[in-house]
């Protein structure tokens, strides 16, 4: 019996013993604490990198059709390239393709050949019942040499348009050689000219 009460007794004891520790653990959260918070934001944005063809107007005469081509005959379109975008280019490439297509483009050696060059002043232009031809009044330089119609070319090297807000007026020649045959004769292709513009280098901002 007394054992029994003992052991009751030393129960109650070790309750109150731990009740009065937890209360003053929990009291240990009721002192002040000084603290501070300031704050700042960064706006970011991205830049667009953009060519066009024609922009705004200016000269696009790749859309026009040439017809009745025999061998030795050149087909001249100007067409204006524009750097609208915000941001200046590292590079800028030029690739032909052709649908619907034909030998005037499948073969390398004797179907037509390209070349493109540019003009520092925009290409006079005179018009006539066979086609048209230009002159250039400025500098004359070339940015293709003669080759297939139908490739590909990473770099036309130093632009004007790989700055932001520049831009180059180029004159698109193809020529179908004089070494083209009778095979050659009613046959029929459009070709599609894509520049395509590379970003500039990654930098710190």
């Amino acid at each position: 019996m007394r054992i029994t009460l003992t052991s009751t007794g030393g129960k109650v004891l070790a309750s109150t013993v731990l009740v009065g520790a937890a209360a003053s653990v929990a009291g240990l959260g009721t002192f002040g604490t000084f603290t501070s918070t300031t704050s700042a934001s960064a706006a970011v944005a991205s830049g667009t990198v953009k060519l066009e063809v024609g922009a705004a107007g200016a000269a696009n005469r790749l859309s026009v059709a040439a017809t009745g081509l025999v061998p030795g005959d050149t087909v001249s379109r100007v067409v204006t390239l524009s750097n609208t975008g915000d941001q200046p280019l590292a590079g800028i490439g030029l690739t032909t393709t052709a649908s619907p297509s034909s030998k005037l483009d499948t073969d390398a050696v004797m179907g037509l050949q390209l070349q493109v060059d540019a003009c520092s002043l925009p290409w006079t232009e005179a018009s006539a019942t066979t086609g048209y031809t230009y002159t250039c009044t400025g500098t004359k330089s070339a940015v293709l040499a003669p080759r297939a119609v139908i490739g590909s070319t990473p770099s036309l090297g130093t632009l004007n348009a790989l700055a932001n807000g520049k831009a180059d007026n180029l004159l698109v020649k193809m020529t179908l050689p004089d070494t083209a045959d009778n095979s050659f004769q009613a046959l029929a292709s459009t070709i599609s000219f894509s520049f395509t513009g590379t970003q500039r280098g990654a930098t710190a901002r």
